[in-house]
């Protein structure tokens, strides 16, 4: 289920993507702590899956850029 703040078409594209790159994780032996550190995430809990962290990926996929004042 998409949260409801986030486009549901952005959404989709998110999880298929942050899906894709914890797969290659996967099978090149990494963790979902290493998936989420390829993005930039940090992931302390233990008990991390790797639904998880696609979710979390997906979230970072979608929140908004902020850019630097000139």
């Amino acid at each position: 289920m998409s949260p409801r703040y986030i486009n549901p078409v952005q959404w989709q594209q998110s999880i298929g993507y942050a899906r894709q790159a914890c797969a290659r994780l996967f099978r090149d032996g990494g963790t979902p702590a290493d998936a989420l550190q390829a993005f930039g995430l940090t992931g302390a809990e233990p008990t991390m899956d790797w639904s998880t962290a696609v979710e979390r990926i997906a979230h970072a996929l979608c929140a908004p850029v902020l850019r630097k004042a000139a």
